[in-house]
């Protein structure tokens, strides 16, 4: 069969494989000039940074993706656990830092907050008892017919914390503003607020907590090219700067592809990994879908987005590890900045990725490459990036000159930053959102695109903005899902 995917990040890449072990003639067609879509690596001035995710974690399915294409991820790649996890950075100077170890880490919270120490251990129970109730049917389920919707249980809603908020939750359990604020954070990484989404995303911390996080030797950007490498070896036809323009549906049925160029594609089948909202409402043509369903899409509430600021120092901070996080003070407000009023928030919360901590290659001697993220609004009329990119740079800078990082403006030797503005453009990702939609609401898993399109046939759809969400190993996930489908109703 000849499959077209469209798209070469992480989503497209795994599909690719999937689907090239299964000896189909497989051509990505991809816009920009390289794999791996917004997991993707920066190298200048002797620098090199990570652009995208800098954690691993559920690496179970990234091994099953490479022992389902006949590989082995150990042949591939070389998964680093980080001890300590995080540091964490409050505005009172107190330090948390975040150990691999449990017992580590009740005594480092008795040094702070006594009287959540007990609760910590306890809450991370809590988190595994909602992944095992919830990682079977939604996750690991492509949630697309009744066949999948029969492993639902209604009252099971009843059981993980679906009618709550995440911080609702928390700060019922936690009693210090620290521990609050260091559980209220993993509802960012699918680009939520943890004011709004369910309580249900309290099992993000079982995911990296329990579970454990990894880095993988050489930069996350490793995983993209070893699936690339991966797929060549496959036979899999990579086509670069060739962007799509439409979808070639005759009779509700996807048969090719028409690239920017006039060129059309001929395919039994399409994978899209573009951002689902750019391939429903501006891939599918008019006269193939109706306006009411592309204003329905339209209208869900994008994920949140980012400000990433790449910096190169020729110093390094003792104060740094791998991951570090300065948290705000003020963290209801700052939530209330990126989802109400859709502006950049006055005191955020930053994050600092030091991948040279692990990696010195990364760096020149002595050097350090920090990628600095800040959750940010999803693009609107609200805040101008082309005015302010450089100035908020400058704001983040001095907060973490007055946080600990002394004179860092006088030891930056390269300096570059990614906004929301450049997410939209280079990505064509919905209103510059990293992770597609929103997860704000309690039917947030029942809103995300499905994995196969139920108003064109032949038409599936992978990536972190299609269920069952962002980062690696849930985009892995939905390639799973896509070729459980495509075996499903194609039958090959």
């Amino acid at each position: 069969m000849k499959i077209a995917v469209i798209g070469a990040g992480l989503g497209g890449l795994s599909i690719a494989n999937l689907l090239a072990a299964k000896g189909h003639e497989i051509n990505v067609f991809e816009k920009n000039e390289k794999v791996g879509g917004k997991m993707n690596e920066v190298e200048a001035e002797n620098f090199r940074f990570d652009t995208g995710p800098s954690l691993l974690t559920m690496p179970f399915l990234l091994e099953k993706l490479f022992k389902d294409c006949g590989s082995s991820l150990k042949d591939h790649l070389d998964l680093i656990p980080l001890d300590p996890v995080c540091k964490y950075f409050y505005k009172d100077g107190t330090v948390f830092t975040n150990y691999e170890d449990l017992e580590d880490n009740i005594e480092e919270i008795k040094s702070f907050s006594p009287e959540d120490a007990q609760i910590y251990p306890e809450f991370l129970d809590h988190a595994a008892e909602l992944y095992n109730k919830t990682a079977d049917a939604f996750i690991f389920n492509p949630l697309y017919s009744f066949k999948d919707l029969k492993q639902l249980d209604i009252f099971s809603f009843f059981g993980i914390d679906a009618f709550s908020t995440v911080a609702d939750k928390v700060d019922s359990k936690f009693s210090s503003d620290y521990m609050r604020k260091f559980f209220k954070r993993f509802t960012t990484y699918n680009g939520s607020s943890p004011y709004q989404a369910p309580a249900t995303l309290n099992v993000i911390p079982h995911v990296e907590l329990n579970q454990g996080g990894f880095y993988i030797k050489g930069g996350l950007y490793k995983v993209a090219e070893s699936l690339y490498n991966l797929a060549k070896s496959s036979g899999v036809e990579f086509h670069f700067n060739s962007r799509v323009q439409s979808l070639v549906i005759e009779n509700g049925m996807a048969q090719g592809l028409e690239l920017t160029n006039g060129e059309i594609i001929k395919a039994d089948l399409i994978v899209a990994n573009s951002d689902a909202t750019e391939t429903i409402v501006n891939l599918i043509p008019d006269e193939s879908l109706r306006a009411s369903k592309k204003r329905k899409v339209s209208s869900v509430e994008p994920s949140c987005s980012g400000y990433v600021l790449l910096l190169g120092l020729d110093k390094q901070y003792e104060d740094l590890v791998h991951h570090n996080i300065f948290f705000s003070e003020n963290y209801k407000q700052e939530f209330q900045q990126i989802f109400q009023e859709k502006i950049m928030p006055e005191d955020p919360t930053i994050y600092v990725a030091n991948t040279s901590y692990s990696d010195p290659d990364h760096a020149p001697e002595n050097g350090s490459n920090l990628f600095i993220l800040v959750n940010a609004p999803y693009l609107s009329s609200k805040y101008n990036w082309k005015k302010n990119k450089h100035v908020y740079g400058d704001k983040i800078i001095s907060e973490l000159e007055s946080r600990g990082l002394r004179s860092l403006s006088d030891h930056i030797v390269y300096r570059s930053q990614i906004t929301p503005f450049d997410f939209s453009e280079k990505y064509l990702s919905n209103k510059g959102s990293i992770y597609g939609t929103s997860s704000n609401n309690l039917f947030s898993a029942f809103i995300r695109p499905r994995n196969k399109s139920k108003d064109v046939d032949n038409l599936y759809l992978v990536g972190g903005s299609t269920h069952p969400g962002g980062g690696i190993p849930l985009v892995i996930q939905s390639a799973f899902n896509a070729m459980k489908l495509i075996e499903r109703f194609q039958s090959i």
